[in-house]
């Protein structure tokens, strides 16, 4: 009965899909990202570009999340093995961002470099403790979405959504605080290593969050789709494992 439910709303769902206004949304939301370094690098205006800034990352994530909602039930909804393929083209990005680091780290005489502050210590494994959390707690909402419990995966959702958004919160107060201390990405090689790597991470840790949210209205609408949520899970999973590489290369070694 679910096949054929699910044969029905790719028939059903094309039109509405292709037809979405969410992809305009995530479209302007990049084009803010895009205006926002401008404001930053070329005309040097902080605030207009941390304003601009927020505000494309507030429609890249409803978009994101506005997008995959509508789609789900309809069997537009993102496959478990296609999740695989993508996250191994993440990994590459990854790898070669860290076979760079470690090339440019072993080459060099002195390290770090002249300009250099200390990175914290006790902040990373705060933000570890946080992120594995959150594994837990979604790979535990997925096992009582499978037992049927819907009340009990939408709850243990919003605690990885809030778990996630707290290590955001770390990572953005971490770099606040290396910023104010004359340390940034242009600082030197040690800065633009750090805020590249810890960067790329939390763009995607972003991402995550958004697919949570996309499932989380879905959920609350009473649309649970279990197939998204263990491709979701997926996901975060590779997100928290990508973060155990940021921490023992960039933060420790």
């Amino acid at each position: 009965m679910a096949h054929h439910e699910g044969a029905h709303g790719v028939a059903d769902g094309h039109a509405h899909w292709d037809t979405s206004v969410w992809p305009f949304v995530i479209s302007f939301g990049i084009l803010a990202l895009v205006i926002a370094f401008s404001l930053h690098f070329v005309y040097h205006q902080d605030f207009a570009s941390v304003l601009t800034l927020g505000l494309g990352l507030i429609m890249i994530v409803s978009g994101v999340a506005g997008w995959t909602s509508e789609a789900m039930g309809k069997g537009d909804g993102m496959s478990y093995s296609a999740m695989g393929w993508f996250i191994l083209a993440e990994a590459m990005i990854f790898v070669a961002m860290f076979v760079t680091y470690w090339y440019l780290r072993l080459n060099t005489d002195v390290w770090p470099p002249a300009g250099s502050v200390d990175l914290p210590k006790a902040m990373p494994l705060m933000m570890t403790f946080v992120l594995v959390s959150s594994s837990l707690t979604i790979h535990y909402a997925e096992h009582l979405l499978h037992q049927g419990n819907r009340g009990g995966y939408v709850n243990w959702l919003m605690a990885t959504i809030v778990l996630g958004f707290c290590f955001l919160g770390m990572s953005a107060y971490e770099w606040s605080h290396l910023m104010h201390e004359g340390f940034n990405i242009g600082t030197n090689l040690l800065g633009t290593v750090f805020f590249s790597i810890t960067g790329l991470h939390g763009s995607h840790v972003v991402v995550g969050l958004a697919i949570f949210l996309a499932g989380l209205v879905s959920a609350l609408r009473g649309n649970v789709d279990e197939g998204f949520a263990r491709t979701a899970g997926l996901y975060w999973h590779f997100v928290d494992i990508i973060w155990f590489f940021v921490v023992s290369q960039v933060y420790y070694w």
